[in-house]
C-alpha cells in the first residue's frame, strides 16, 4: 500500500541531522539577543527583565521542545500503525475533534473544562480517530481512503465549532485564537504538566516497538505471528491521540508537526521503528522549537509574528505535495465509468419537474416560517414585510447554490474525478486567502476588491490544482490528497489571521460561517449577475465538457486544444467558486452534492447534467438557509456551515460506497 522511500545517501544524512540543531540553537541565541526589554532604569525594571527571560521565554522554549516531541511521537506511531505516510493528528481528524470537544465543553459546561481539558480533548480526538478509521476499514485502512475521512471528519467538526463560537459570541471567541497553538507562558506549569506525560508516552512506545515491527508486515503475515491485530492497533492508536490531545489541551492545536517529524527523521537516516521512535521526536521537538523562536523573532515587540500553531500549520500543504509520490493506494475512487446506474428516458420532462420542485421550495422558503405562538404561512401585509429580509438571501442562497454547482461540474469534468469539488479541491480556500490578503493590503475593503482578490485567490488554487494533476496524470487520489495540502496551506493562512482576534479575524469568521443573515440588494443582485453571465457560456462549451473526461490523449487526438480549453474552464469555475463563496462561504459542499445528485437522478447528456445540477444546486441550499432559520429557532445557523453538516455525511456515505461511478 505505502512504498518506502529511497534511502538518503551517506553524504547527505549528515546534512540533515546537523542543520536543524544549528538552526535551532542559532535562532534562540538570536532570540536571546534582541528580545524585547523593559528599559532599565531601577532595580525594579530589571527584575523585571529577569522574570520575563525565567518565567517566559526559558519555559516557553522548554515547552515547545517536549510539545514537538510528544507531536512527533505521535505521528510516528500512527504513520506505522496504519502504514500510511501522510497520518497525523492533523490530517486524521484528531486535532478538530478534539478542538470540538474543547469547544463544547467551554460552551456549555465551563466547570467540566476545568475539570480536566485533557480527557475532553482525549474524547473528542479518539472519538474522531474512530469515526475515520471506520469510514476507512472497509478498504483496509487504504491511505487515500482515510486521509479523505480525515479531512470530512475536520470540516464537520470545524463546522460545528465556528457554530459553538458564533453562538456564543466573545465568550467563545477566545477560545478559536487559544485553538490557533499559542506556546506563550507566564510560568513554568505548562512545561511541567506536559513533561511527565511525553515520558510515561514515550515508555509506553518503546513497549509496543515489536507490535509495530510485525504490523509493518501485512495482516495475514502479522496474525501469523500470534500478533491481535484489533487489540494492538487500538492501543497504538488510543497512545497517539493521548499524546496529541495532551499537547492540544495545554497549548492549542499545533498543525502537522506529527506529520513532518518522521518524513524529517527518514531524511536523516532513520528506517527501522525503533530508530524512527527515537529519532522522530527529535525532529518535532526541533522543528517546533525553531518555528517558535521564529515566531518570536519577526514578531513586532512583545508579539508573535502569528500562533506557532498556525505558523506550522504552513508546512502542512507543501509537505503532503511532497510526499504524494510515496502515497499509493488500493483506489479509493474508481475510475470514471460510462456505466448508468439508470437513465432518464425523457430528460427534458424530468429537467421540468425539478424547475417546479425549485419554485415550490422558493415559495416555501419566503412565506412558511415559525413565530413565537407556532408555524405561520405568511400572505398579504405580513408577507409584504417579511419580503425584504427573506427575498435576498433566499436569492443570495439559490443563486450561490447554483453557481457551486456548476463549478463543481466543471471540476469533475475537467479532472475527470466524480469527487472534485470546489471545497474538497481547496479551491474555496483558495479563495479564503485572497480575502485575507485583501484584508490585509486595504484594511476594509470594499466588497468588489474583496470579490477580485478572492478570484484570483481560487483561480490560483485551481491552476495549481491542474498542474499537479497533470504531472500525477490526473490519478483520482493523487488529485483529492492535493487538495487536501492545498486547503491546509490555505486555511492555515486564514487562521494566522483568525488568531489576531481582531476585526479583521471577524469579517474572516463570518466569512467562514457562510451566514445570509445580513444579505441585502446588493449581495442579491450580485447572485443574479453573475449567475446569468458565468452560467451563460457553458451551453456553447459542450464539447469541451464531453471530451476532457476522456483524459489528455484522447482530447488532443479529436483535436481539441486540452491547455486552452482547460484555462477557460478554470477561469469559470474559479470565478463562480470566489463569489459563491463570497456569499455563503466555503464550508458548504454543495459544489460534490449537487452533480451527484444529477448523476443519481439519471441525467446523462452534459447539458442535461449541467441543468440539472444547477437545480439541484440552488434547491439544496435554498432549503439548507431555510431549515438554518428555523432548527434551532428564534436562533439562526449560518447556512454554510449547515450546509456542510448536509454535505459532510453524503461525502461520506458516497466514500463508503465500493465505487463511485461518473
Amino acid at each position: 500500500m505505502v512504498s518506502r522511500a529511497k534511502p538518503v545517501g551517506s553524504a547527505g544524512t549528515p546534512v540533515f541531522a546537523i542543520l536543524l540543531p544549528l538552526l535551532c540553537v542559532t535562532a534562540f541565541a538570536v532570540l536571546i539577543v534582541t528580545r524585547p526589554e523593559v528599559p532599565q532604569v531601577d532595580a525594579d525594571t530589571a527584575m523585571l527583565n529577569g522574570v520575563l527571560l525565567w518565567n517566559s521565554i526559558m519555559p516557553r522554549a522548554v515547552l515547545a521542545l517536549i510539545a514537538g516531541a510528544a507531536l512527533g511521537l505521535s505521528g510516528t506511531l500512527l504513520q506505522r500503525v496504519l502504514r500510511n505516510p501522510i497520518a497525523d493528528a492533523s490530517t486524521l481528524g484528531i486535532a478538530s475533534g478534539a478542538e470540538l470537544a474543547m469547544t463544547a465543553a467551554m460552551s456549555f459546561s465551563p466547570l467540566l473544562i476545568g475539570f480536566s481539558r485533557e480527557m475532553a480533548a482525549f474524547g473528542g480526538g479518539l472519538a474522531a480517530v474512530a469515526l475515520v478509521l471506520a469510514l476507512s476499514w472497509r478498504r483496509g485502512l487504504d491511505p487515500v481512503t482515510v486521509a479523505l475521512s480525515g479531512m470530512i471528519v475536520s470540516l464537520i467538526a470545524s463546522a460545528l465549532s465556528v457554530t459553538l463560537i458564533l453562538s456564543r459570541g466573545e465568550y467563545a471567541m477566545s477560545i478559536h485564537i487559544w485553538g490557533a497553538g499559542s506556546l506563550s507562558q507566564q510560568d513554568w506549569n505548562g512545561a511541567l504538566s506536559l513533561g511527565p506525560r511525553l515520558i510515561l508516552g514515550f515508555a509506553a512506545a518503546l513497549l509496543l516497538v515489536r507490535p509495530l515491527r510485525i504490523l509493518a508486515l501485512d495482516d495475514s503475515g502479522a496474525r501469523s505471528l500470534g500478533l491481535a491485530l484489533h487489540s494492538t492497533r487500538l492501543a497504538i492508536v488510543a497512545l497517539a491521540v493521548w499524546l496529541a490531545a495532551s499537547v492540544i489541551s495545554e497549548v492549542g492545536v499545533i498543525g502537522f508537526v506529527g506529520l513532518a517529524a518522521p518524513a524529517i527523521a527518514m531524511l536523516v537516516g532513520a528506517r527501522s521503528t525503533g530508530k524512527l521512535m527515537l529519532t522522530a521526536p527529535l525532529m518535532g521537538a526541533g522543528l517546533l522549537f525553531l518555528t517558535d523562536c521564529l515566531t518570536q523573532i519577526l514578531g513586532p515587540g512583545f508579539t508573535d509574528l502569528a500562533p506557532t500553531g498556525a505558523a506550522t500549520a504552513l508546512l502542512g500543504g507543501p509537505l503532503l505535495l511532497c510526499l504524494l509520490p510515496r502515497v499509493h493506494s488500493v483506489s479509493a475512487v474508481a475510475a470514471q465509468s460510462t456505466a448508468a446506474l439508470n437513465r432518464l428516458a425523457k430528460p427534458i420532462l424530468a429537467l421540468g419537474a425539478l424547475f417546479i420542485a425549485l419554485a415550490l421550495i422558493f415559495a416555501v422558503v419566503l412565506t412558511l416560517g415559525p413565530a413565537e405562538d407556532g408555524w405561520h404561512i405568511a400572505t398579504g401585509s405580513l408577507l409584504t414585510d417579511l419580503l425584504p429580509f427573506r427575498l435576498p438571501r433566499t436569492i443570495v442562497a439559490a443563486g450561490a447554490g447554483a453557481m457551486l454547482a456548476a463549478a463543481g461540474f466543471i471540476m469533475q469534468r475537467v479532472t475527470g474525478n466524480p469527487i472534485a469539488s470546489p471545497e474538497v479541491l481547496g479551491v474555496s480556500s483558495g479563495a479564503g486567502v485572497g480575502l485575507t490578503v485583501a484584508l490585509f493590503l486595504f484594511g476594509f475593503p470594499s466588497a468588489i476588491i474583496m470579490l477580485l482578490a478572492m478570484a484570483l485567490g481560487a483561480l490560483t488554487a485551481f491552476l495549481a490544482m491542474i498542474a499537479i494533476s497533470v504531472r500525477a496524470q490526473f490519478s483520482p487520489e493523487r488529485m483529492l490528497l492535493a487538495g487536501v495540502g492545498i486547503g491546509a496551506f490555505a486555511m492555515a493562512i486564514v487562521t494566522m489571521v483568525l488568531a489576531q482576534g481582531d476585526m479583521r479575524g471577524y469579517i474572516l469568521l463570518t466569512w467562514l460561517s457562510g451566514s445570509t443573515n445580513r444579505a441585502g440588494a446588493f449581495e442579491a443582485w450580485t447572485a443574479i449577475i453573475s449567475l446569468v453571465v458565468l452560467t451563460a457560456p457553458l451551453p456553447f462549451l459542450s464539447r469541451w465538457l464531453t471530451i476532457l473526461p476522456l483524459g489528455a490523449g484522447p482530447s488532443h487526438a479529436i483535436g481539441l486544444h486540452v491547455g486552452v480549453s482547460r484555462l477557460a474552464l478554470a477561469i469559470l469555475a474559479a470565478l463562480m467558486t470566489a463569489i459563491a463563496s463570497f456569499l455563503v462561504g466555503p464550508l458548504s459542499l454543495t459544489g460534490l452534492i449537487a452533480p451527484h445528485l444529477a448523476r443519481l437522478a439519471g441525467f446523462r447528456a452534459p447539458g442535461h447534467q449541467l441543468t440539472a445540477s444547477l437545480l439541484f444546486g440552488a434547491g439544496v441550499l435554498m432549503a439548507a438557509d431555510w431549515l438554518s432559520r428555523v432548527v434551532i429557532y428564534p436562533y439562526q445557523v449560518p447556512v454554510g456551515l449547515f450546509a456542510a453538516l448536509i454535505g459532510g455525511p453524503y461525502l461520506i456515505w458516497l466514500l463508503s460506497r465500493k465505487e463511485v461511478q461518473q
